[in-house]
């Protein structure tokens, strides 16, 4: 599956850690953006299939741009990849629009938060790109 994927967050490091555990499988990181204008510019040009998200950002929290993610298009998946605590940010994730919220401590959880929402889609006919 030639899954693409936009990768959101401010920090270099840990945008080659995701890409790194990313790379395991066979997805295509599409694009990268260090700032949330940065991503929705990037996400309405490179037309992902999912999104990751950080939380913490300059500007715009991953919050406030999977907000306006959703709204160009609520179909694609929007992972938040955050080191702040996983269960208080879920009702405010969830109204963004977020499919997933995923510990930073548990990074590899990414893969299978990935599978989960493809699978997701499918089971609503939704195509991948």
């Amino acid at each position: 599956m030639d899954l693409r994927i936009l990768i959101v967050e401010d920090s270099e490091t840990t945008r080659r850690i995701i890409r790194a555990i990313l790379e395991t499988r066979e997805w295509k990181i599409c694009g990268e953006a260090k700032n949330g204008q940065t991503a929705i510019r990037q996400f309405r040009k490179l037309r992902p299939d999912v999104v990751i998200l950080d939380f913490t950002m300059p500007a715009l929290s991953g919050i406030e741009v999977a907000a306006r993610l959703s709204k160009i298009d609520p179909l694609v998946p929007l992972i938040l990849f955050t080191i702040s605590e996983v269960d208080e940010l879920y009702e405010a994730a969830r109204g963004a629009g977020i499919y997933a919220v995923v510990s930073k401590a548990r990074a590899w959880d990414l893969i299978g938060t990935i599978e989960s929402a493809i699978t997701h889609l499918s089971d609503l006919g939704q195509p991948i790109q």
